[in-house]
């Protein structure tokens, strides 16, 4: 490699390293200077006279005599009870990505080893549910909610994230079984295994990566949904999205905007958590999916 060559190589890398940085740079800023403000008390961080206050917490020192506070974070969880909205969204994503995933790995398998014409056309209506705007689907709820008496809680959100979310699960799903090849699953049965024993005990642990991913955007739809939730739940069993929505709206009145913005970081938080637990099982499941040898 000459010279010249050689310094084409390094400036095109300084070049892409500059684009990345600055991206990050430009992606991170929101949620580090909410967290950053989180902190402080709300004439520093809202300061009309000097946006450096914000940094270096003036206002926030002469009242509390320190650069940072938790009184934000207390009143939100304490005072507000914002626990309560967290508790209710674990128990809404856990079952929503459970029962999701269980027939979706069941239909997608199915699928995928069906040689039958009707399974492309399961999949085509699924990716039309798919297409299809949240509310619209809600709207078809709420009649027979209201007349059942069953509307605001916690388990006809989950039906109908469910149903929401059941199109996307079976095509992830279906698209990672058809990258197992049918030998395996012949070669298990020809052991001794039945139809189902293969899928479990040879086809499902192959396959773990691409059921981590569907899990994780299973969560992730679950998790940061507002239509279904402020429009199916009431306001005691409201989740966080719909909650954190309520309380921009009536902190700035009630003067407790500060909770409102520690309530917004703890929502973003797990999120940040997750995809740095999971991220080995992530970038499996999106680039491998399939056997290999």
């Amino acid at each position: 490699m000459t010279k010249q060559t050689k310094r084409r190589v390094t400036f095109g890398r300084i070049i892409s390293l500059s684009l990345v940085c600055t991206w990050l740079c430009l992606a991170a800023f929101p949620f580090i200077w909410t967290l950053w403000g989180s902190f402080k008390v709300q004439s520093d961080f809202f300061s009309k006279a000097d946006w450096m206050n914000a940094l270096w917490g003036t206002n926030t020192l002469e009242q509390t005599g320190s650069a940072f506070t938790s009184s934000g974070y207390q009143g939100a969880w304490v005072i507000e009870k914002f626990w309560e909205n967290f508790l209710n969204t674990g128990i809404v994503v856990l079952s929503t990505v459970v029962v999701s995933l269980t027939f979706g790995t069941l239909g997608g398998y199915a699928l995928a080893r069906s040689g039958f014409r009707y399974a492309f056309w399961i999949l085509m209506a699924a990716l039309v549910f798919r297409a299809m705007p949240h509310i619209t689907l809600v709207s078809g709820y709420l009649l027979p909610f209201f007349e059942w008496n069953i509307w605001g809680h916690l388990p006809t959100t989950i039906i109908v994230l469910v149903a929401i979310n059941q199109p996307f699960t079976l095509w992830m799903l279906h698209s990672f079984f058809l990258n197992i090849p049918k030998d395996m699953d012949e070669s298990a049965m020809i052991d001794g295994c039945s139809r189902f024993q293969a899928f479990r005990l040879v086809i499902v642990p192959v396959m773990w990566p691409g059921v981590i991913t569907t899990g994780l955007f299973s969560f992730l739809l679950a998790y940061n949904d507002f239509a279904v939730t402020a429009m199916l739940l009431s306001e005691e069993n409201e989740t966080i999205i719909p909650a954190i929505n309520s309380f921009l709206g009536t902190t700035q009145v009630e003067g407790k905007v500060m909770y409102a913005v520690a309530a917004v970081v703890s929502a973003t938080a797990p999120l940040f958590v997750l995809i740095l637990f999971f991220q080995r099982q992530i970038v499996s499941g999106l680039t491998a999916g399939a056997v290999k040898g």
